[in-house]
């Protein structure tokens, strides 16, 4: 752990969600991994007494696209300053008529379709067999449901998040293919993202936006209907997220801090 640089809760995600003019005593901080550099230089602050760390995923000015984030160096990084929580935000695809965008996705399960993303910290020596059958923290997921009710906003409790390679958008064939699996939305970014913060023994919570309509729907994905639809709802998406940071409960009630346990051989 770094000494002077802590904190508990991290924000991984955009500019879009993270505010930096809530946050008090801000300092950046740059966190050397065994595996290369972090996205960018992590945020620190205090908000409402809580020490909070933030990263942007693809780096300031969204320069890094989503299959060449080092995702093991982000979570590693988090790790270094003490951090026990994470909440990732993303933008999404829907794969169903129900999740309409500008909604919100408290994510609880994932279908991987990445083909060359590192996903693990044990690379061999000691052999580690993580179990993500339940891969959201959920006692983050309850907490995410039940603050976005508080606010009125519309977000779903359950989602089935297929995770593609990507930078390229899908298929129509594929996309049809995802919603005969059951999956509910579709994004580039939640694997190995998850997988590692498991690995670390921290819990992780995935809120996404719905932002649009994957390609099943007979209509061609577009950027700009992305940003668009961000840009729209952006203040929710900070509400639904900055918010909510400093009434996470401080004790964790859940099993992520003992992950290992029974994953090391």
């Amino acid at each position: 752990m770094i000494k002077d640089c802590q904190a508990d809760v991290a924000v991984i995600g955009g500019t879009g969600v993270y505010d930096p003019e809530i946050l008090e005593d801000v300092r950046e901080v740059k966190v050397h991994t065994p595996y290369g550099a972090p996205s960018d230089l992590i945020t620190l602050g205090t908000y409402h007494g809580r020490d909070i760390a933030f990263i942007p995923r693809h780096g300031r000015g969204h320069q890094i696209p989503p299959h060449r984030i080092n995702s093991r160096a982000n979570i590693w990084a988090l790790r270094e300053l003490g951090v026990e929580r994470i909440v990732a935000s993303s933008a999404v695809g829907s794969l169903r008529e129900e999740y309409i965008p500008g909604e919100f996705v408290i994510t609880d399960q994932f279908i991987d379709r990445t083909r060359k993303r590192p996903d693990t910290f044990y690379e061999g020596g000691q052999l580690c067999h993580i179990s993500v059958a339940d891969p959201i923290c959920p006692q983050l997921h309850d907490f995410f449901v039940d603050h976005a009710s508080r606010l009125s906003l519309k977000a779903h409790s359950k989602g089935t998040y297929v995770c593609i390679e990507g930078p390229r958008f899908s298929t129509r064939a594929e996309s049809k293919l995802f919603r005969q699996w059951g999956a509910d939305i579709i994004g580039m970014t939640l694997y190995p993202e998850c997988v590692l913060a498991r690995e670390a023994e921290i819990c992780y919570v995935s809120v996404a936006m719905v932002t649009d309509y994957d390609v099943w729907a007979e209509k061609p994905v577009s950027t700009q209907e992305i940003i668009e639809t961000m840009n729209r709802n952006s203040a929710n998406f900070k509400r639904l997220i900055m918010e909510a940071l400093p009434e996470i409960p401080r004790e964790r009630t859940c099993r992520c801090g003992e992950a290992l346990k029974s994953a090391l051989l």
